[in-house]
């Protein structure tokens, strides 16, 4: 007759289950031993704090000293006022009244003129549209014609009255520049001369030279008599 084996004693039945549960309980030791920790209490001493060593501030007591108040001052002796007399009588500033009665008559003011002050405009000599005339190019047509005869008028003008032995006589050699700026007025009169040269007696002579042109018709813008600035220079050689 042959034993039979009970299945409630069969031990590996639950083989697997001890094993995961014992193997789940050594990693929690090895995780407890690993991450535990100790300390020196010497390193944790707080020491111990003693309250009966403090001392106690003994607050000192103060007395108020009233002082009294000040006495009052004496009482001020009034004032003696005196009354003057006046003597001078002052004369009273009337303002009398601007409004007008209705009974007044109105005077009406006359028109006022004003007079127009006309401006004195310059135009250049190469863009005006009719250029001052020389005396002598009246007869010329065009503004290109009258501009070439006035500029040939004047150059003849200045060779003939200019002293060319001046330039000797100051010591000057060589070629002489001289440049010279006036300017025709609305009237045709010539002002502003100015004149720039190697010596201040060739600005002088070329100064009056100048201020001897004659008086000359008028140059005009849109209608208008105007004032033209000029330039001319004025070159000679000195014969050595």
């Amino acid at each position: 007759m042959e034993p039979k084996k009970s299945t409630k004693a069969d031990v590996s039945r639950n083989s697997s289950i001890y094993f995961a549960v014992g193997l789940a309980l050594m990693l929690l030791f090895a995780n407890v031993a690993i991450n535990y920790k100790t300390y020196d209490k010497s390193d944790i001493d707080i020491g111990q704090l003693n309250l009966d060593e403090e001392l106690e501030e003994e607050i000192p007591i103060t007395e108020q000293i009233q002082t009294p108040p000040p006495p009052p001052p004496p009482p001020a002796a009034p004032e003696e006022i005196e009354i003057v007399e006046d003597e001078e009588e002052v004369e009273e500033t009337v303002i009398e009244s601007t409004e007008t009665d209705q009974e007044e008559e109105i005077v009406e003011v006359e028109e006022v003129e004003v007079e127009e002050v006309e401006e004195d405009i310059e135009v250049p000599f190469a863009v005006i549209e009719n250029v001052p005339v020389f005396p002598g190019c009246e007869n010329e047509s065009g503004n290109n014609a009258k501009k070439q005869c006035m500029s040939e008028k004047i150059s003849k003008f200045v060779n003939k009255k200019f002293n060319t032995d001046l330039a000797g006589e100051l010591g000057l050699s060589g070629r002489q520049r001289i440049n010279v700026i006036f300017k025709i007025d609305k009237s045709g009169n010539i002002t502003n001369i100015m004149a720039r040269a190697p010596h201040p007696g060739l600005e002088k002579e070329a100064k009056r030279v100048i201020g001897l042109l004659p008086k000359m018709k008028p140059g005009k813008q849109r209608g208008k008599a105007v004032t033209v600035p000029y330039s001319l220079p004025i070159l000679f050689q000195v014969q050595d």
